[in-house]
């Protein structure tokens, strides 16, 4: 008996979340925008009409019209040649010569405030035998529950590489994160420099706050890892993918948390998607160097904004951005 009463209320909640999801598809994702509202329009009330006409088919009906949307929708395709914007506008890729590693379209950016600079695409040329391990930026923005991570590979004297993983945005689109769950982004891989990527979330956004903690992935996890970023930023210079914001995305595509030691536990944790408490995820795993620090110490000590600021422009800014924190010698 009480099965039957909660059924009935599953199944209206079940047709609502199709139906809306439908509705934001064909809304957000139709090509020709001046469609968008009447096309949209004309699928709630056709759904509509069919279940209260043959209502003992409604749910068949608004079935039928989510698979019609969801197959269409699937046909999108992702482009590398769109109008993009100057810091999204060249993919990198990268040539494997033994122990050398070329990668092209390297950014380099020079920010006179966050949407006032000049990039270059450069050719930057590192050898695998100097990679010493990985240290991993989290940038929060306002919620504690999300932040955006950037894997920073420590080449010793042939600098430090960051790889962001990021939304590709055309000229006049902002980031949204409800537009991320649907198709208008394509990821994104941006090898670049730390006093571009690091330094302009520390130096020239505003209200963002960043930690950066060094891994204990050993030099060969961290070889591993970064060839495996490697292939992945060459499938992608040849073949573009959508973003998503749930199953392809900044976090999902990262693997740190796993390259960090051998044996890692690789389940699902809830900390992937709300990666804002993925340090908290990392320090219990015991792939983050502490100094025997409690979370919340380490934090403190690994937050980085001042030290960025007073840096700015110095050629060491990778080294002064890690003075005196903790798994950080004073090479670095």
């Amino acid at each position: 008996m009480y099965r039957r009463k909660w059924l009935p209320g599953v199944g209206i909640s079940f047709v609502i979340v199709l139906t809306v999801w439908a509705m934001a598809a064909l809304y957000f994702d139709l090509p020709l925008a001046s469609a968008r509202k009447p096309v949209t329009a004309i699928y709630v009330l056709g759904i509509s009409a069919g279940a209260l006409f043959y209502r003992r088919f409604a749910f068949l009906i608004t079935l039928a019209g989510f698979i019609l949307v969801l197959v269409w929708w699937l046909s999108l395709r992702p482009s590398n040649t769109r109008n993009w914007q100057a810091d999204v506008a060249q993919t990198p890729w990268a040539e494997i010569d033994g122990d050398r590693v070329t990668i092209h379209n390297v950014r380099n950016c020079d920010y006179r405030a966050e949407f006032d600079y000049d990039c270059k695409w450069e050719i930057r040329t590192f050898n695998l035998s100097k990679l010493k391990g990985v240290d991993i930026a989290l940038t929060y923005w306002g919620s504690p529950w999300i932040a955006h991570p950037i894997a920073t590979f420590d080449f010793g004297d042939q600098r430090h590489v960051p790889i962001s993983i990021e939304t590709r945005k055309e000229v006049g689109k902002g980031y949204s994160a409800i537009l991320g769950f649907f198709r208008q982004y394509e990821l994104m891989y941006i090898v670049s420099d730390e006093r571009d990527l690091i330094r302009l979330r520390t130096n020239y956004r505003t209200g963002e706050e960043v930690y950066l903690f060094h891994t204990v992935a050993t030099p060969q996890q961290a070889r591993g890892l970064f060839l495996q970023y490697l292939d992945r930023i060459n499938r992608l210079h040849k073949t573009p993918e959508w973003y998503n914001a749930l199953t392809n995305n900044c976090t999902t595509n990262i693997a740190v948390a796993e390259a960090a030691r051998e044996g890692v536990d690789t389940r699902w944790d809830w900390r992937i998607l709300l990666n804002g408490h993925s340090d908290e995820m990392m320090y219990e795993r015991h792939q983050l160097v502490s100094d025997g620090l409690s979370l919340p110490d380490l934090k403190e000590r690994v937050h980085i904004n001042a030290a960025a600021r007073l840096a700015d422009k110095d050629p060491d800014f990778s080294a002064r951005i890690r003075e005196g924190r903790p798994g950080f010698s004073g090479d670095r």
